[in-house]
C-alpha cells in the first residue's frame, strides 16, 4: 500500500511528527502551505477563529496527487481546540474511498471539542477514518530579545 503523510506545521512540532511517521511507515512526505501564511498574531486571531468555525483557506498547489495513495495521513496543529483552517482545506481535496489517518499536535495534547466533527468532515468526503491521534507537544518557545 502506498502512503502519504500530508501535514501543515506552524511552529515545527507537526513537521517533527510527520517526518518521524513518514520514516516509520516508508511513506511519501508532503508539506501543505496556505497561500497567505499566518503570522504569530494571525494564528491566534484569524487562525483560531477560522479553526473554530471550520473555515478553509486557499492553499498553494500540492507536490503530490492524493489519488495516487492508498493511505493518507493528515497532520496539523490544534488552534482554539480545533484543527487549523489548513486542515479543512486539505479535507476538501481528499478523493473518495481513501483510508485516512489523522494526527494533531498541541501543547494540551487533546482536541475533545472537535474530534467528532473532524471525523465527520473526512467521512463526508467518502473516506474512512482509520485512526485519530492527539499528540502532546511542547509549547512553542517564546521569542527572546537579543
Amino acid at each position: 500500500m502506498s502512503e502519504l503523510v500530508l501535514y501543515y506545521t506552524f511552529g515545527g512540532a507537526t513537521q517533527k511528527e510527520a517526518v518521524a511517521l513518514a520514516a516509520q511507515r516508508g511513506a511519501a512526505l508532503c508539506e501543505v502551505f496556505p497561500q497567505k501564511p499566518y503570522s504569530f498574531l494571525g494564528s491566534f486571531l484569524r487562525g483560531s477563529y477560522g479553526a473554530r468555525h471550520r473555515k478553509a483557506v486557499p492553499l498553494q498547489p500540492l507536490n503530490e496527487t492524493l489519488a495516487d495513495f492508498d493511505v493518507i495521513h493528515i497532520g496539523c496543529p490544534i488552534w482554539g481546540g480545533y484543527p487549523a483552517p489548513v486542515f479543512n482545506s486539505v479535507v476538501g481535496l481528499l478523493p473518495p474511498h481513501k483510508k485516512v489517518e489523522l494526527f494533531f499536535c498541541s501543547a494540551r495534547g487533546e482536541s475533545p471539542k472537535s474530534s467528532a466533527g473532524t471525523r465527520a468532515l473526512v467521512e463526508a468526503r467518502g473516506c474512512t477514518v482509520a485512526s485519530y491521534r492527539d499528540i502532546r507537544t511542547e509549547a512553542a518557545p517564546s521569542k527572546q530579545k537579543k
